[in-house]
């Protein structure tokens, strides 16, 4: 007769190990916070349709809750809520979110550092950038996901802008460098959150913003309460980046990892087409504001003022001088390389 403890031995003989085992704890899902330089009607382009891919994507793995401009935080405090810990990632260019490295003053405009937005992927992962915004980042607690470039800086302004001397006195809503730049013109930079730009403008608080092409005049509705877009600009594209809080970055799993640089670079390709349609397309068919334009030969004095102004930048360190030396290096080789690089 089989006894009980045989029968017992026999049957534990028949069952898999990992049956036998502790079941495991289910993983918790993963939750980031992010929030990003914009107000909701621009993120639904600049980094919405991303978020959305890479949470349907990531399941029950991964979540990013995504807020808008100053939802959490102030723009301006970005960076140390990250670098804290209180947000977990942040979609910005680093001037604006206060950043404390030697890179801060490149991001956002920095004056005609780049022709087209194409030149801002070339110039990080071709020329170097990546490797240095990596270093300065890795310094200070935070991982820089990416790079990449949103549109062309131009004025929207309530009066026409004809000659440098309708700049002289304009009260406008610009990026911290792009301001300092301005100044020489008799520029007045101003600071408001972003969301308030818009009645700022109808209440005279502002005469005009420098802060998009016309693509985003129109989707922000910027173009509503402004009646005139210069058509010279003072950079061919905004440089932002995706930031991440370095020990949450460091947590993630290796596929998570990758999943957001998938969806990251999805952003801009994104953005690449979205900006360089809507800019041409406005321009032609839009009906909300009248096109103005500078002569060549006098905003030619702004353009010597920016090789100055970049000879002041490159002073101030090292690395400021290394990244100013690939700038003139890049524009250099465009320059030479001519059509469809560059004309003239």
């Amino acid at each position: 007769m089989t006894s009980r403890r045989t029968f017992i031995k026999g049957a534990a003989a028949t069952v898999p190990v990992a049956a036998l085992a502790t079941p495991a704890i289910a993983q918790s899902k993963i939750k980031w916070r992010m929030q990003t330089y914009a107000g909701a009607a621009l993120a639904a382009h600049v980094i919405k349709p991303a978020i959305d891919s890479f949470n349907k994507i990531a399941g029950d793995q991964m979540e990013i809750e995504l807020s808008f401009a100053d939802q959490l935080v102030p723009t301006g405090e970005l960076f140390r809520a990250m670098q804290k810990g209180t947000i977990d990632a942040v979609q910005s260019d680093d001037d604006s979110m206060a950043s404390p490295t030697e890179v801060t003053v490149f991001g956002g405009y920095f004056p005609f550092g780049s022709r087209y937005s194409l030149d801002v992927p070339v110039l990080f992962n071709q020329y170097g950038l990546g490797e240095i915004w990596d270093k300065e980042y890795s310094a200070v607690g935070v991982k820089h996901i990416s790079a990449g470039a949103w549109d062309p800086c131009h004025f929207a302004t309530k009066d026409p802008i004809n000659s440098l001397a309708d700049l002289k006195g304009k009260r406008v809503f610009t990026f911290p460098t792009a301001g300092r730049f301005l100044t020489q013109f008799g520029v007045v930079p101003v600071t408001l959150p972003w969301e308030d730009i818009e009645v700022a403008v109808q209440t005279g608080e502002l005469d005009g913003v420098a802060w998009s092409g016309i693509t985003e005049d129109y989707t922000v509705g910027w173009a509503d309460v402004t009646n005139y877009f210069l058509t010279n600009n003072i950079s061919g594209a905004w440089a932002g980046s995706f930031f991440a809080n370095m020990d949450r970055w460091n947590e993630l799993p290796e596929n998570m990892k990758e999943l957001l640089k998938v969806c990251m670079d999805q952003s801009h390709y994104y953005r690449q087409w979205w900006y360089w349609g809507g800019e041409a397309d406005l321009r032609v068919n839009g009906t909300k504001m009248k096109l103005t334009t500078i002569p060549d030969e006098e905003w030619a004095q702004v353009e010597t003022a920016a090789v100055k102004f970049w000879d002041e930048i490159a002073a101030e360190s090292e690395t400021k001088a290394k990244v100013v030396s690939i700038f003139r290096k890049y524009n250099d080789d465009m320059q030479k390389a001519g059509r469809p690089y560059r004309y003239g």
